[in-house]
């Protein structure tokens, strides 16, 4: 019997159970990590973070990426079986971030999780990146249900989604350009900070006042999308221009009033499209998630709009196997089929696919 046919038989006897016991690989950037769920509930988180190896580069180089996911992954997977008190026999199923990220780091996870799947026999349940951060919000809150809505704020994303379903999600807005997390780093560094850029600017931000004007990306039009790109180009200019005329520049005050344009522009899109479609609960995903001022923005504004916010907790916002663990579940319960051994990384995956 093919692989395929025995794992999509295992599929069907596990999809009825509700403490289906998951093992997720993620590894499509500079973190590799492998976490193990019983249901929603989170049992094992083990993570290898890159920071420390990137941080000298300002930023990820991706055949480094590569490599190191290669050296660390048997040796994480095996971290997240300690902390689970498991062996491979308790696991029902393995699941494997295929896309977005980069190619070469995606690959790394893909080849482990489906050489897995097919020696213990288990099915392969490939999922997509982007739903899995939306998804980390399960593993937080496991009463939350759609509908509603989610702001993706990432160091490749930042995109507001109408969730409807577990599965089936609808684009109301997003990036034309830069994502919020590119354009945090790339003003980390001509302010002198070292990668990654979104916590230093915050920590910096905190000494300084929003002073400093900024343009405002499609100011009085109609739309949920987001541009980041002139935002960066404004604070890079203001810099080479002091530097030029020996000026001195607070750069307390340039993170600080870079951060608040940013997470305005974040909140208001958001909060007005959950306004216009009459949604009365938001959810925040992805590694710019974890900004404080960003959460404090949110959860005020909402609140006078009557509007519910959730987001997970620091450690489930940047990349993590809990997040793919949780979409993993919600594929399987709304009937998905295992993935084949033949099936392929994807670096340009979008979110609705």
């Amino acid at each position: 019997m093919k692989y395929i046919d025995i794992a999509n038989k295992k599929l069907e006897e596990i999809r009825k159970k509700d403490d289906i016991v998951i093992l997720a690989i993620e590894s499509s950037c500079d973190e590799t990590a492998v976490a193990i769920t019983r249901g929603r509930e989170l049992l094992a988180n083990a993570i290898a973070s890159q920071i420390e190896i990137h941080k000298r580069f300002g930023g990820v180089v991706p055949e480094i990426a590569s490599r190191n996911h290669t050296l660390a992954i048997d040796n994480v997977m095996k971290e997240a079986l300690e902390k689970a008190n498991m062996t491979l026999d308790d696991i029902d199923c393995i699941a494997v971030t295929y896309g977005a990220g980069l190619l070469g780091a995606l690959l790394v996870g893909v080849s482990y999780a489906k050489a897995l799947a097919y020696a213990t026999k288990k099915p392969l349940i490939a999922v997509n990146h982007i739903k899995g951060h939306i998804a980390a919000n399960y593993i937080a809150k496991p009463d939350l249900n759609p509908p509603y809505l989610c702001l993706i704020a990432s160091g490749g994303h930042t995109t507001i989604a109408y969730v409807k379903s577990l599965e089936e999600v609808e684009i109301k807005g997003t990036t034309q350009d830069d994502a919020c997390g590119e354009a945090f780093d790339k003003v980390a560094r001509v302010l002198g900070l070292p990668y990654p850029g979104g916590p230093q600017i915050e920590k910096l931000a905190k000494g300084g006042n929003p002073t400093i004007e900024l343009p405002t990306p499609y100011k009085d039009k109609e739309t949920y999308d987001f541009s980041y790109s002139g935002i960066k180009t404004a604070v890079i200019n203001y810099v080479h221009k002091a530097e030029q005329k020996g000026e001195k520049i607070s750069r307390e005050d340039l993170a600080c009033s870079f951060q608040e344009k940013v997470t305005d522009i974040m909140v208001n899109n958001t909060l007005r499209c959950a306004k216009d479609m009459n949604v009365k609960t938001v959810v925040i995903a992805g590694g710019v998630g974890a900004n404080g001022v960003l959460r404090q923005k949110m959860s005020s504004r909402a609140k006078t709009l009557g509007i519910e916010v959730y987001y997970p907790p620091m450690i489930l916002c940047t990349d993590n196997g809990a997040m793919i663990a949780s979409q993993a579940y919600n594929m399987i319960k709304s009937g998905a089929k295992a993935s084949d051994i033949d099936i392929d990384a994807k670096a340009d995956l979008r979110v609705w696919e």
